[in-house]
């Protein structure tokens, strides 16, 4: 996570789109095949970008709207008692396998969409806050948005160009 956080939605809104139009041009320069080809560590772009869409509908239903995760994420309750994002992200990736990349990536500019339109109706003193009220130790909510989205969208474009790239 980057050390320092936007300090207005300005600033939060420029990160957000060079990172997601930066995440874009790398994908789009990926042929129909190399978008289902697995990397090193076994993930395909279209892999990646269903892990993005998937954790920008935890941002929302999760963190902003404070609903139960195992609900926003569509497992069961155990699954998320400790968090083992390496288990949940397996989830989240083996469910998505047999979608096309013209979906994985129009429902992903449909989150996205959604992800920008809620952020624009939310007060950045809100973004301040902590992101779990009855928790002041679980941080700001600004760190969850810059976590699943431009920080996100950076780590997962780098791991995309990494894999296709000589």
């Amino acid at each position: 996570m980057n050390e320092e956080f936007p300090k207005n939605k300005a600033e939060l809104f420029s990160k957000i789109e060079e990172e997601w139009s930066a995440l874009l041009d790398a994908v789009a320069k990926l042929t129909a095949s190399q978008l289902f080809t697995p990397d090193a560590g076994g993930w395909t772009p279209t892999d990646n970008l269903v892990h993005l869409t998937e954790w920008m509908n935890i941002l929302l239903g999760y963190h902003m709207d404070k609903r139960p995760a195992h609900e926003v994420i569509g497992v069961a309750p155990e699954v998320v008692e400790v968090w083992d994002f390496d288990k949940i992200n397996a989830i989240l990736v083996e469910r998505n396998k047999n979608r096309s990349a013209e979906d994985v990536l129009g429902e992903m500019k449909t989150v996205y969409a959604r992800v920008l339109d809620r952020l624009n109706a939310t007060p950045f003193e809100t973004l301040l806050q902590p992101r779990r009220p009855d928790d002041p130790q679980s941080g700001p909510l600004l760190a969850s948005v810059a976590g699943d989205t431009y920080e996100h969208f950076a780590e997962h474009r780098e791991a995309i160009e990494k894999a296709f790239t000589a």
